[in-house]
């Protein structure tokens, strides 16, 4: 058997990239007493892109202006703390190397940032009328924005969970 046939799957996989300097520089620069800001920011714009949709679907069932006016709200603050939140991680991909070296680190930005839009248009939408925002656009956009919290919630959470990004190392 050669040398080169001997070598172990996970040597033929090894990363190009992760021999690169800074690439294990993963430690959160965007951070308020070692708590992680990005992280701690997303949870309020994720819950409410689902209120958001739940609104709507309440409002199709019932025909309740209160849902409609419930999921114009969610819409807007969704829409805003996602803008506070992406700020915060935008920070954390430029100024950390080890994350802004990840091509997963990209993927969830770039998912984030189509999300903001979709929140953001949903909310627009329904801005001079609330209730005719609703059905259709106002419920499909609140379905595909639900979808993409999904996606790049299961990004964010692989590139935390799994390659420790973003975390601080505490004292």
């Amino acid at each position: 058997m050669s040398e080169q046939n001997s070598e172990t799957a996970e040597e033929r996989l090894t990363d190009p990239i992760a021999s690169q300097p800074g690439y294990q520089e993963t430690e959160t620069r965007v951070a308020l007493e070692g708590h992680p800001i990005h992280a701690m920011s997303v949870a309020f714009p994720i819950a409410l892109s689902f209120c958001l949709l739940g609104a709507d679907l309440f409002y199709w069932w019932t025909g309740d202006a209160f849902w409609a006016r419930a999921a114009l709200w969610a819409a807007g603050t969704a829409f805003f703390l996602g803008v506070l939140a992406g700020v915060s991680g935008a920070a954390e991909l430029l100024l950390v190397t080890g994350i802004r070296s990840r091509a997963a680190a990209w993927t969830h930005a770039i998912i984030a940032v189509t999300l903001l839009a979709v929140l953001g248009a949903n909310w627009g939408h329904r801005l001079y009328g609330y209730e005719a925002g609703v059905l259709p656009y106002g419920i499909l956009l609140s379905g595909l924005g639900a979808m993409m919290v999904g996606f790049t919630g299961w990004h964010g959470g692989k590139l935390v969970f799994d390659y420790r990004l973003g975390t601080s190392k505490g004292n």
